[in-house]
């Protein structure tokens, strides 16, 4: 199995709102792309200057459905959304075994 984690920094504008939004909409993820096998995605209440807004934990079969999942067009409708109300990512794949 395959782990997917992406943490985000929001922009201050809106954040509230644009947290709630992203989150709705990674959320729907899971019913629209077949390889996603799951999903978790919480917004963060740690208030330390290190902390990240919203974590996005999710899980794949194997490599080639972490790749299909990365340019399938749902997703990438939710990573334009992202790219406009975040300032800075990060991301960690590995597999489990």
């Amino acid at each position: 199995m395959v782990i997917h984690i992406v943490m985000f920094k929001f922009k201050d504008e809106n954040k509230a709102l644009n947290l709630a939004k992203v989150q709705s909409k990674l959320i729907k993820l899971e019913t629209l792309i077949p390889v996603l096998k799951s999903m978790e995605v919480g917004i963060n209440f740690n208030e330390s200057e290190r902390a990240f807004d919203l974590s996005l934990y999710s899980t794949f079969e194997d490599e080639n459905d972490l790749k299909a999942y990365a340019v399938h067009e749902e997703h990438l409708k939710v990573v334009e959304l992202i790219k406009e109300v975040t300032t800075e990512s990060k991301v960690v794949d590995y597999i489990l075994e």
